[in-house]
């Protein structure tokens, strides 16, 4: 009799050492390439927040904002290399961002330090989503290491989504 874990794992491809080919890449690289644009302009909406934020929680959101686009920054970084190994190499023209990404462009200049931190949460929900759509490509795939990364990525925005979430109430 087949355990439960046992049955869990009959659908997935086992782990890969080196060597995937191009087919075996496309949806990784697919997925990779949607996370990377949403990250984009995220990152940009990260930056006008930090520059265009006011009121009495300015340093504290000023800040914040700070070190969530720096790790925006890293993570955008670890992705593009991650397509190199894939034997690719990403591009990220200014049109092509704004074609992939479903996060917006939004005017920072008159918004409140609250729907700056809920525009955030909302960038969050996208960006899990892609996440999940990475992760999902790759074990399907059986490519261990991009899991591992998103899934670190994951870990980290489902902790900056509750401390997000918190300053709102």
């Amino acid at each position: 009799m087949k355990s439960i874990t046992e049955n869990k794992t009959i659908d997935r491809k086992p782990f890969r050492k080196l060597g995937f080919t191009y087919l075996e890449t496309a949806e990784i690289v697919v997925s990779l390439n949607q996370l990377m644009a949403n990250y984009f302009v995220h990152y940009n909406k990260l930056r006008n927040f930090h520059w265009n934020v006011d009121g009495h929680d300015f340093f504290e959101l000023h800040e914040e904002f700070e070190k969530e686009y720096n790790t925006v920054k890293q993570n955008i970084d670890i992705i593009a290399e991650r397509i190199r190994v894939f034997g690719l190499k990403p591009s990220m023209k200014i049109k092509e961002i704004l074609d992939l990404s479903e996060i917006k462009e939004v005017s920072a200049d008159k918004m409140s330090p609250t729907a700056m931190v809920t525009e955030v949460l909302k960038d969050f929900d996208v960006l899990h989503d892609k996440m999940l759509d990475v992760v999902n490509a790759a074990l399907e795939t059986g490519d261990n290491v991009t899991e591992q990364i998103v899934t670190d990525f994951m870990r980290n925005l489902e902790k900056r989504n509750w401390m997000f979430t918190s300053w709102c109430k």
